[in-house]
């Protein structure tokens, strides 16, 4: 449960900026779309890292209806990721966006990155949403181009966020943190468990920092106000993870 209030966003005197970052597995809107909605809503997010966007029949007009009723706009991502997406709030300035479809293995589902790059004021932030294989390997391989695409993305602060599919004690998860900061790591805030929202048991869905960003507090925004367990479990089949971040100017 969430005991203390996360910062709201703002932009500091010395020209830095708190945001607000959410990540969520949707479930490609197969539950109550209307208590997803409310949940993203609630947590006032300035980017949605979303996974398993609608990627098939009017996916474009499904995520932007989602969007519209979070108080976000569509950055980027859907099926042009394979899955994917991020969404926005207009405090945010788009520098550029990409969506980067990773190697296909025979048999498996087809996954990919959507990156931007994005500034609030004088502080810029990469932003990538992901999610990886349920093969370990393939997890493995995956988790080292996240790490190459970030750091050909040209920016000094950077935000990850996923259903990585793996728990904290994986491989690839270490891998990710061994570069990143975890932030649920970094600065604990509501709950720890992602899955599932009817028995949240395992931490399978992250958010990670670059080094020089600040990790105010992140956790699975239950308890925090807005957010009702009934929503929680209507959404989807994931809970969100929900941080506020200092981003450098």
């Amino acid at each position: 449960m969430a005991t203390t209030e996360l910062p709201n966003s703002r932009t500091e005197p010395d020209g830095s900026a708190v945001v607000r970052v959410l990540s969520y597995n949707v479930r490609s809107l197969r539950d109550d779309t209307a208590a997803l909605a409310r949940v993203i809503t609630a947590c006032a997010p300035d980017l949605v890292l979303v996974q398993e966007a609608p990627r098939f029949f009017r996916w474009r007009k499904k995520l932007a209806r989602l969007a519209a009723a979070s108080g976000q706009v569509v950055l980027t991502g859907g099926a042009t990721a394979a899955g994917p997406a991020i969404l926005c709030t207009l405090r945010a300035t788009v520098e550029r966006t990409e969506d980067v479809l990773l190697p296909l293995t025979p048999g498996l589902h087809r996954r990919g990155l959507a990156t931007a790059v994005v500034r609030f004021g004088a502080a810029r932030l990469g932003v990538v949403s992901c999610h990886l294989s349920l093969r370990r390997d393939e997890r493995y391989a995956q988790g080292g181009m996240l790490l190459d695409r970030l750091a050909g993305m040209g920016v000094e602060h950077a935000v990850v966020g996923g259903d990585l599919n793996e728990r904290p004690d994986g491989r690839t998860f270490r891998l990710l943190a061994d570069s990143l900061q975890d932030c649920r790591t970094a600065a604990s805030w509501g709950g720890e468990f992602t899955s599932t929202p009817a028995d949240p048991h395992q931490r399978i869905d992250a958010l990670f920092a670059t080094r020089g960003v600040e990790v105010l507090g992140c956790g699975v925004p239950d308890g925090h106000p807005g957010v009702t367990g009934t929503d929680l479990r209507a959404a989807t089949d994931h809970l969100p993870v929900l941080a506020a971040l200092r981003i450098p100017a």
